[in-house]
């Protein structure tokens, strides 16, 4: 199919852009890198009166250091991937990002666009939550900032007005962390059935704090605070383990669809939590050991 008849614009300027956002509102649709727009609109399940193109807006694209890595949102999935920055600073998103659909997407594909497009299936907004990062926001009234809880609010849906736009994504250094992404697919590239990013503040032979988000269990990237808790100030053994994993198949509560039933979603994440664990745990302590 091709998609329904639009207005094509191309901004030179972040000025320019929020004016023609302001100007067109929700009859206008922001193209970044296009990997999940192009589908909808060849498909006609988009049908905007104009697509605002944002890839000559060369100061979105960055990665800057500091308490928090900055990233700008027009910056591209493989550089992020391959940057030593974020490879340094921020392991979770770097691995994450290995498993963003294939070479070819993530060569277009940008860290804000996925952000903004909110799947509850993919993997960068997950990071974003267990990382307990933040997006900044810009219209033509200034900027604002809001956590991952604030800004997805269900299934393809965030907290974006329709004169906003996404500019920059803010993610805590976590070099001293101990993390692991894991995820089931059907194939390689494809969405995943579910998944999970873990973080694990490991001291003194123990988990002073633990975070879990999953992906493909719900509207938007789901914390399972239960197993969290029970994690946490434990020394993370092969019981402890058991007691997570059961404890996060029992608390979710996703849909069936034609890839997975609810039942395959929450022992899957169950055991994904329970890897997960065990690979950020390892990796906590050998920067643990690394650093005495």
């Amino acid at each position: 199919m091709k998609p329904a008849p639009f207005k094509y614009v191309a901004p030179e300027s972040l000025d320019d852009a929020v004016a023609l956002l302001r100007r067109h509102g929700q009859e206008g649709k922001i193209l970044a890198g296009g990997q999940s727009l192009v589908p909808l609109l060849n498909m006609r399940l988009a049908r905007p009166a104009v697509i605002i193109d944002l890839n000559r807006l060369r100061p979105l694209d960055y990665i800057k250091n500091g308490k928090d890595v900055r990233i700008g949102a027009m910056t591209r999935q493989r550089v992020a991937e391959l940057s030593p920055l974020v490879r340094q600073k921020l392991p979770l998103l770097a691995e994450a990002l290995r498993y963003v659909g294939h070479p070819q997407i993530r060569n277009r594909g940008t860290i804000g666009g996925s952000i903004a497009h909110a799947d509850p299936s993919a993997e960068l907004p997950a990071v974003l939550a267990a990382l307990e990062g933040k997006v900044v926001l810009q219209n033509g009234r200034g900027t604002r900032t809001l956590g991952a809880d604030a800004f997805f609010l269900t299934y393809l849906t965030t907290a974006l007005q329709p004169d906003e736009l996404l500019v920059e994504v803010r993610i805590p250094a976590h070099d001293h962390l101990g993390t692991a992404f894991l995820e089931v697919a059907r194939r390689h590239g494809d969405y995943a059935l579910v998944g999970v990013a873990a973080v694990v503040d490991w001291n003194g032979g123990r988990a002073r704090d633990v975070r879990l988000t999953f992906t493909g269990v719900g509207g938007v990237p789901v914390r399972v605070a239960e197993a969290e808790a029970a994690a946490t100030g434990r020394p993370l053994t092969d019981a402890v383990l058991a007691e997570v994993s059961r404890i996060v198949s029992a608390g979710l509560d996703p849909e069936a669809d034609i890839h997975a039933s609810a039942e395959y979603r929450k022992h899957v994440a169950g055991v994904l939590a329970e890897r997960a664990l065990r690979v950020a745990v390892t990796r906590a302590q050998r920067r643990e050991r690394d650093t005495r």
